[in-house]
């Protein structure tokens, strides 16, 4: 559940800040240049690790509850 909630919080701060760099196009930037503005950002890198993390916590998830189903399926007898 961590990982999901940091995974979020990094992906809505990446996107934010993608949104707001969007203004560089009113300033004359084109696409190219603006990608190569974007990929220098430090604040870009947090939207592929809140991806990752919402991904990783996901699995986590779906390995705890398969170990629990997994325990409860031979712990009845």
């Amino acid at each position: 559940m961590l990982f999901i909630i940091l995974g979020i919080l990094l992906c809505s701060i990446g996107l934010f800040f993608i949104i707001i760099y969007l203004n560089l196009f009113t300033f004359g930037y084109s696409f190219l240049e603006f990608v190569n503005f974007i990929i220098r950002v430090p604040y870009f890198y947090s939207l592929p690790l809140g991806v990752l993390s919402i991904i990783y916590g996901l699995e986590r998830k779906k390995i705890n509850e398969l170990l629990l189903r997994y325990r409860l399926r031979f712990s009845r007898k």
